[in-house]
């Protein structure tokens, strides 16, 4: 059972490097069952086997790169306390990720609303909520630690900065990549950095640590995040 379980997962991983290939080569528009057959080397039933349409594919593979997202916003909450540094280099790395993709995550973003189905919408839908919550808990720290602006509304920040990596892909991709997509970046992400952030003078650097260690046993306390997340683990 456990061998079968493994073959499964490879199988699928091979049939998502397959998908990602013909995305990135000729677009979303041309990935079918029977596309990612010819480039894995199996043959269309063996395809049928894990997934029954295009449409369990991009779910699949839209899962797979959000997961991978807001594993990265989780990391580098984990290894750092708050500060707007924290999130640029988390959203770097977001990017260093989409420019290895060549952008794919919003291609299939915008197949996938072009399908028209309302479950597989509504499955890449909570994916994002979920990346625009972790991004919001960690903006609400920066508010707390008087890094922000307290009249930030942080959901609408949280959206900005997710439209922010969003414009300047799709400006990447449809320049067929010609530019430096991290500069690109860097000069938006100052806009928005002093925009929001807090004017008044500067804590210690031991100050805001300890702040933070508080910030996260009253998180712990109220089960805010889920076990795999990083504020029990660590106080």
């Amino acid at each position: 059972m456990e061998r079968r379980r493994k073959s499964t997962l490879i199988r699928k991983k091979q049939i998502m490097d397959a998908a990602r290939k013909i995305i990135i080569r000729k677009g979303s528009e041309h990935l079918t069952l029977r596309a990612m057959a010819r480039e894995v080397g199996f043959s269309e039933a063996a395809i049928y086997r894990h997934f029954k349409n295009k449409n369990e594919v991009l779910s699949y593979l839209m899962n797979t790169i959000m997961n991978e997202m807001i594993n990265e916003v989780i990391s580098g909450v984990a290894e750092n306390y708050y500060s707007l540094n924290t999130i640029d280099a988390i959203l770097k790395n977001h990017l260093s990720g989409i420019e290895q993709r060549r952008g794919i995550s919003f291609q299939i973003i915008a197949e996938i609303i072009s399908l028209g189905d309302k479950k597989l919408n509504e499955k890449v839908y909570v994916n994002l909520m979920e990346y625009l919550g972790r991004i919001r808990t960690f903006l609400e720290d920066g508010a707390r630690l008087n890094h922000i602006r307290s009249d930030i509304d942080l959901d609408a920040a949280s959206l900005l900065l997710f439209g922010m990596i969003q414009g300047v892909v799709n400006i990447w991709a449809l320049s067929s990549y010609n530019f430096d997509i991290t500069s690109k970046y860097d000069a938006l992400w100052s806009i928005f950095q002093k925009a929001i952030q807090n004017q008044e003078p500067k804590k210690s650097n031991s100050y805001r640590e300890k702040k933070f260690k508080v910030l996260r046993k009253e998180r712990c306390g109220k089960n805010i995040f889920e076990p795999r997340d990083f504020a029990c683990e660590l106080t």
